[in-house]
């Protein structure tokens, strides 16, 4: 059977993106005892949200104190955010996050990786990735963390050196990528399915979903 093509859209500092991630994993797993019969591929979109970010990233309080207007606004946001994560069964500690990074490295060296690694290591990466930031709080603009993170993956650091630079230009995926693109979003069988960290059964429903179009869709003519 041609394998149920799900691409997620993320950026590495949005909390749901980690979320809808979750929820995607336990929707394939209940899908996998369901319908064994049928394969999986996985896709990984990445886009920039903040791609006009300084190469070294902002304070984090800073930022986001100028979007929502005061710091107990962005504590109660975070409230919800961590709230969210509990219940999605994802690790993650707001607090511990100083700088909001720009991503523009960390989303090239993921693209790169993907050429040099199997499945398992590029979600391994990704994971990786998530977590620097969410649970350690730590700086993603730093290149020396993103090579420390491959290698730990089982990637060859030197090798993936190139998708580095010090000066803060976008990242620019080989696949189109609208900039205004929602995260998290997902696409299934090439069809926009789903915007926003739903909850698995909703994502499930829309798995079952694109397998029962695939015979109508086939038969149509292009």
């Amino acid at each position: 059977m041609k394998p149920l093509l799900v691409e997620m859209t993320f950026d590495f500092i949005c909390p749901w993106c980690l979320i809808g991630k979750r929820n995607l994993e336990r929707a394939l797993g209940t899908l996998a005892k369901s319908r064994p019969d049928v394969p999986v591929e996985l896709r990984w979109r990445g886009v920039q949200l903040l791609p006009d970010l300084p190469a070294q990233g902002v304070p984090f309080m800073e930022f986001y104190v100028k979007r929502l207007g005061s710091e107990a606004a962005v504590r109660a946001r975070q409230e919800q955010v961590q709230e969210a994560a509990y219940h999605a069964d994802v690790d993650m500690d707001l607090r511990r996050i100083t700088t909001m990074p720009n991503t523009a490295n960390a989303h090239r060296l993921l693209e790169l990786a993907m050429g040099q690694g199997s499945a398992r290591q590029v979600d391994a990466l990704l994971e990786r990735l998530f977590a620097s930031y969410f649970e350690a709080g730590e700086d993603l603009s730093q290149g020396e963390l993103l090579l420390r993170l491959a290698s730990q993956c089982g990637y060859d650091p030197r090798r993936l050196e190139s998708a580095l630079y010090d000066d803060g230009r976008p990242y620019v995926g080989r696949e189109a990528v609208p900039a205004n693109q929602a995260v998290p979003s997902f696409l299934i069988d090439q069809r926009p399915s789903l915007a926003g960290a739903q909850p698995p059964w909703l994502m499930l429903a829309q798995l079952q979903r694109a397998l029962e179009l695939r015979p109508t869709t086939e038969a149509c003519p292009a």
